[in-house]
């Protein structure tokens, strides 16, 4: 089984689109939705529009959730939303500046395409191969990936020497809109950049982010724990302005996990 890890950004799609032009083999995608209120907005429009364009050339795209113990589908920002919540599974910025631990890559990326393939029927004696969208650009991430049991990772962009550029191109050449940067809209990894271009562009995301930094933060001071904030190199998130140092490329999960 070969199936291609989607996440609804460009080099995922291009992944797809090389799959339906049958460059190479593979009739299956996973999307691995971490939450409709976690997911860009922007992203999710994609996908919705993208998934019935390659059905209809031989490719199924399959939008997967984490769901827990208890049959509760999860979404990351309700959880970091939660006041019950102890730890956070996104890498926010410590006061010293170092950034924290994140578990959001494993729990609600990588957790959730191992059941899906496990459900059919990849095992740790017959593993699936699993297309991740790393480009020529992000050659040295290839190998950084812990590959579970069940799946053998494949580089199909760096077998073919294409850059995140030859994707925007070829998604293009198909006639499609190029997609946003695919990334959860509160991710941490975005710096100062991005939020900036959150708080010009879209005002009402910004605003959101405030009130979720501002929600982790009650957390954390009732048990104890030093503040936090979602952009580097501020006190705050609201302190984030366009006159911020570019020093972050900002964080994606274009190829599908983070």
């Amino acid at each position: 089984m070969s199936v291609i890890s989607y996440g609804g950004g460009v080099q995922s799609t291009a992944l797809v689109v090389l799959a339906t032009q049958g460059k190479i083999d593979s009739s299956l995608a996973i999307f691995a939705n971490v939450g409709d209120r976690s997911e860009h907005p922007k992203t999710l429009a994609y996908v919705e529009q993208f998934t019935p364009w390659a059905a209809e050339r031989g490719v199924e795209i399959v939008t997967s959730r984490w769901v827990d113990r208890a049959g509760v589908v999860r979404d990351l920002y309700d959880d970091l939303m939660s006041e019950t919540r102890r730890s956070i599974d996104i890498p926010v910025w410590m006061e010293g500046g170092a950034p924290g631990r994140r578990k959001c890559t494993s729990r609600y990326k990588i957790e959730v395409v191992g059941r899906e393939l496990r459900k059919r029927g990849a095992t740790d004696d017959n593993p699936a191969t699993v297309m991740v969208g790393i480009s020529t650009d992000e050659w040295w991430r290839a190998n950084r990936r812990h590959a579970e049991p069940w799946e053998i990772p494949a580089y199909p962009l760096l077998d073919l020497g294409m850059s995140r550029h030859d994707c925007e191109l070829l998604i293009a050449r198909a006639g499609l809109p190029v997609p946003p940067k695919s990334a959860c809209w509160f991710c941490p990894l975005q710096g100062p950049p991005g939020w900036a271009r959150k708080r010009r562009d879209e005002p009402e995301l910004f605003a959101a982010g405030i009130v979720l930094e501002d929600r982790i933060n009650e957390t954390r001071v009732r048990l104890g724990k030093d503040r936090v904030t979602l952009s580097p190199g501020v006190q705050r998130l609201a302190d984030v302005t366009e006159a911020e140092p570019t020093l972050f490329n900002g964080g994606g999960c274009d190829e599908g996990y983070c």
